[in-house]
């Protein structure tokens, strides 16, 4: 008899039975030695040997006219609700959990990316190099890929209560020690304290949501996460280049340092805890291969746009070449290591197919975002003569447009599900970064603007319906390590993205200068060939945005029986 609903295994068999939200069976005994039971009120009530099937007892039900999905695969075509969940309701305590936590992950996420514009005033401050100053940035992202494929075993092992405490606490002193810094390296230090607490806190409100929000309204709550995702990096240079322009740099410490406080007392007041930690296996070796693997991946991409110019502190083959190596043995251990449930990172979503498709799509979505965040404000500067200032302004409507859209189109999935949004989605982000080749030194403001903007809308109908889909196709006991894998993939995507879109444009530089071409021309030339090869790979994301399902009625039926009420009598 199958006791375990696992993401391999087949839907609706007669040998299936009741699951609980730890994706065990009831009252069958966890590797772990725990009895579980089904949830009042929130379980599917078949008995064991029956098939799981809806509220009156009959089978899920699926389109007949729709190819058989995949062993493995938890997707559908179908569109079918369960009445029950269209009634679904969010409890106070959830709500104000996920509240705080939307609260201080936008803040900790726009912290994120508001160094780069402030380094050269930083050169100056602390009378050091570009290549140095860099390292602000470069820091962050090394600690965020050290931290976050542990983020999985963290959400199993402490309460939600106190991962929380835990990384608002970090994120706050590593802000105060940023404002304060007398010298450069306690700056740096600042700064990976702060992304130590930002890479734990989006996990955990992936999963907060995933685990108590009914599938019925989870669309329009991940559209809010969507705000956290991509505008908070968006709005990002246009903060800190507002403040450059009228205060000292300490400010965009000072600025932020209040908010995360405030952040921190209504979290340790009032947040209670909704989850029940669980002893699971800590294992060494995997997390020494999870830190050289990420850590030498990140610093590699992230060298190549220096290497290019000659400023490389060593070859980004090297930490690649590492990099490389030990994830190889990462994933062999974790693929041993999960068939006990003891994996750091369990690697069972990606046999998921629709969670593989819309990680995929998230990849070159998030690479986009990234690689137009750095080319952008280069060509308004650089090319079209703006100032730092006004290159924020120019970026800030398509912030603005993705934050507002987001929400509607959580509303929409929930109601027509990914694929009428994913689909144009992708045609938009495509031609958006096409339309991007066609700016000149002479163009409008407004190009600039509308061209971003477009961008924004293409990257606001893709990033929800994706993400809502691909981590609601796994069982409820893999959520925690789908939302590790969704934001450990993210970093690497985002300097992948950097480094593919920096590269193209120097190798482009390089053979315009030889040619007699001027700076400007040159740079010019090098942003269009990068926009033009970003959007050929957009092109690619059109394509695979075919195959984006919605999660089969199976899955929604066992993350419906996760129980959404606040529980758990610990507050620590």
């Amino acid at each position: 008899m199958n006791v375990e609903k696992s993401a391999v295994a087949p839907a609706n068999t007669a040998a299936d039975v009741a699951v609980t939200p730890t994706g065990y069976p009831a009252d069958v005994s966890t590797p772990t030695g725990a009895t579980t039971s089904a949830p009042a009120g929130g379980a599917i009530e078949n008995s064991p040997g029956q098939p799981v099937g809806n509220a009156s007892g009959d089978l899920a039900q699926t389109d007949p006219t729709s190819p058989d999905p995949a062993p493995g695969d938890h997707t559908s075509d179908a569109t079918t609700t369960d009445p029950a969940t269209e009634d679904a309701s969010i409890s106070p305590q959830v709500k104000l959990v996920i509240g705080v936590l939307l609260v201080a992950a936008f803040v900790m996420i726009l912290n994120e990316t508001i160094m780069s514009v402030a380094i050269p005033e930083l050169m100056d401050t602390f009378s050091v190099t570009a290549a140095t100053a860099q390292w602000l940035t470069t820091a962050f992202m090394l600690t965020m890929a050290v931290v976050i494929p542990t983020t999985g075993l963290i959400l199993t092992r402490f309460s939600t209560r106190s991962v929380f405490i835990g990384a608002i606490s970090l994120f706050t002193l590593g802000t105060l020690l940023g404002a304060l810094a007398p010298v450069f390296p306690v700056l740096v230090a600042a700064r990976v304290v702060q992304a130590s607490g930002t890479a734990v806190m989006l996990p955990l409100l992936m999963t907060t949501v995933l685990t108590f929000v009914p599938v019925s309204r989870r669309g329009r709550t991940m559209g809010l996460i969507s705000i956290v995702i991509s505008v908070a990096p968006a709005i990002g240079p246009t903060f800190s280049g507002f403040v450059l322009a009228n205060m000292s740099w300490r400010w965009m410490f000072l600025i932020v340092l209040p908010i995360a406080a405030v952040a921190l007392v209504l979290g340790a007041t009032l947040v209670k805890n909704i989850t029940t930690p669980k002893s699971t296996p800590f294992d060494v070796v995997s997390v020494v291969l999870s830190a050289i693997t990420f850590a030498s991946l990140i610093y590699g991409l992230s060298s190549i746009g220096e290497s290019t110019e000659g400023n490389a502190v060593i070859s980004p083959a090297v930490p690649l070449v590492i990099g490389s190596i030990t994830l190889v043995a990462f994933v062999w251990r974790q693929i041993v290591l999960q068939r006990t449930d003891a994996a750091l990172l369990d690697l069972r979503p990606f046999t998921v197919r629709t969670f593989s498709v819309g990680i995929g799509m998230m990849l070159i979505s998030m690479s986009a975002l990234f690689g137009t965040l750095i080319l952008l404000p280069i060509y308004l500067q650089n090319v079209m003569g703006l100032t730092t200032l006004e290159t924020g302004l120019v970026l800030f409507p398509g912030g603005l447009t993705m934050g507002l859209i987001a929400p509607f189109v959580g509303r929409l999935f929930d109601k027509v599900g990914p694929r009428p949004l994913v689909i144009p989605g992708s045609m938009v982000v495509a031609a958006a970064l096409g339309a991007m080749t066609l700016l000149t030194p002479a163009s409008p403001a407004w190009h600039a603007v509308g061209g971003h903007m477009l961008l924004s809308v293409g990257l606001g109908l893709l990033m929800t319906p994706l993400m809502t889909s691909a981590l609601g196709s796994l069982p409820p006991h893999l959520y925690s390590h789908g939302s590790a894998i969704t934001s450990t993939l993210q970093q690497l995507a985002a300097a992948a993205g950097t480094a593919l879109y920096i590269t193209i444009m120097s190798v482009r530089i390089a053979a315009e200068m030889s040619a007699g071409a001027s700076a400007v021309t040159a740079e010019g030339a090098g942003i269009h060939q990068a926009f033009l090869w970003g959007a050929g790979i957009a092109v690619i994301a059109v394509a695979a945005s075919f195959l984006v399902r919605k999660p089969a009625d199976h899955v929604t039926q066992e993350a419906e029986a996760t129980p959404i009420e606040a529980s758990g009598p610990s507050q620590t």
